[in-house]
């Protein structure tokens, strides 16, 4: 038994399956795949995962075999540890290399791990060979989401139109994502640390604030946890308040949505903003819709009502909700809220939150500058491409890299 198994077995005697897994991360690709096969197998089946279990014992017996490597990978891939899936699904390809299916689930692996560059050197090496649709689709994709506008720009171009219906919405998600990021890239830098600019490009979200914290320590303006507070609360606000002035935004109301932590943080933008508060309803034209986080959202926000804004306080970036809001006033992996084990009324703390400081946190001192003229002059460089088209979910962080909690 080697180290790495002898480690994953001691996590699953304890009960630590969460542990287990993380405990294979180092050594996921270069474990001999039979011994791989192995340590998947008793995940497996310490998670009550039949199906994988099964798939993962037949390539531990066949670990030649290109379809018992594809059967493991795709397992992998579907349960959710993509990162176990990538060294049998390249071992299969490279024993079948002209497999569109196994390209295709090797490259679905890569996209779940964030390695959008390894995917589009993948896609790339096919050459001419590679057909329009969806390879050329995704390579593009990829291409963007590594960070490189003008290669996913050439390769996008010479993308023809989808002859199957169901890849429509995938075409057009993908224009307007280009789209945006040209027009943020007149804005910004555009590159490895520019999160407002890539959040924009990548789901027309206008990101609010950044991170004070540990931005050359590796989170670039993201938080990993964060305490939450109503000076914080009250900030975001402050920043869409600038936002809505910069670009001629007027709504008329605030609608409130009716989980307890939208409603307060509802009241408070109604407050701070001197609108009406009226219940949330889908469709409803020229109001402002707040929520503390889009994680459980209601699949309507999906479609823009004319003059709608969506708003959002903290946007879990490691996991993006269902629906991307238009404004989001910080990134965190873990946000816990001010008013947690506050059981007053709503209306008393989001009275609070109105009333708070929504000066900048000093931070650590190392985050760039970011002072509201120049974020009220990069919202108005920003408003032609702002507010348009459907709120998509992007499913990845993009090409700005943040250390998160494993």
């Amino acid at each position: 038994m080697t180290q790495a198994m002898d480690e994953l077995r001691k996590l699953l005697k304890s009960g630590d399956l969460p542990g287990a897994v993380r405990s294979l991360r180092p050594c996921a690709e270069t474990l001999p795949l039979a011994e791989l096969a192995q340590a998947v197998r008793a995940l497996a089946d310490a998670a009550g995962f039949k199906d994988l279990a099964k798939a993962a014992k037949a390539a531990a017996k066949r670990p030649d075999e290109p379809q018992a490597l594809y059967d493991l990978g795709y397992g992998c891939v579907e349960h959710g540890i993509a990162f176990l899936a990538v060294a049998p699904l390249r071992a299969a390809l490279a024993r079948v290399p002209d497999s569109r299916t196994l390209l295709a689930e090797l490259v679905s692996a890569l996209e779940d791990e964030e390695r959008h560059a390894e995917a589009a050197a993948l896609l790339a090496a096919r050459g001419e060979q590679l057909p329009a649709w969806p390879e050329t689709y995704f390579l593009a994709h990829h291409t963007l989401l590594a960070g490189d506008l003008a290669a996913a720009r050439a390769v996008a171009a010479r993308l023809p139109e989808p002859e199957d219906d169901t890849w429509q919405w995938a075409h057009a998600r993908q224009r307007r994502m280009l789209d945006r990021a040209e027009l943020a890239a007149t804005a910004g830098p555009l590159d490895s640390t520019d999160l407002r600019g890539w959040q924009f490009a990548l789901t027309g979200t206008l990101l609010g604030t950044l991170s004070p914290y540990g931005y050359d320590a590796g989170m670039t303006g993201r938080y990993a946890y964060f305490g939450d507070s109503h000076d914080a609360c009250r900030r975001g606000l402050a920043r869409l308040a600038l936002a809505l002035d910069a670009t001629g935004r007027r709504p008329a109301s605030v609608s409130l949505l009716p989980g307890r932590d939208d409603r307060i943080l509802g009241l408070a933008a109604a407050a701070v903003l001197a609108l009406p508060a009226v219940p949330y309803e889908p469709g409803r034209p020229d109001t402002l819709v707040v929520a503390y986080d889009l994680g459980e959202a209601d699949p309507s926000l999906s479609e823009r009502a004319d003059g709608q804004i969506l708003y959002e306080h903290a946007t879990r970036w490691t996991d993006p909700p269902p629906v991307s809001a238009d404004f989001s006033a910080l990134q965190a992996q873990f946000a816990v809220r001010p008013w947690k084990d506050d059981t007053r009324p709503e209306e008393e703390i989001a009275r609070e939150v109105a009333a708070a400081d929504p000066a900048p946190d000093e931070g650590d001192g190392e985050t760039p500058p970011d002072p509201d003229d120049a974020f009220r002059a990069y919202a108005a460089a920003l408003a032609p491409g702002w507010l348009t088209g459907p709120r998509d979910r992007i499913d990845s962080s993009g090409p700005v890299p943040s250390s998160r909690f494993a």
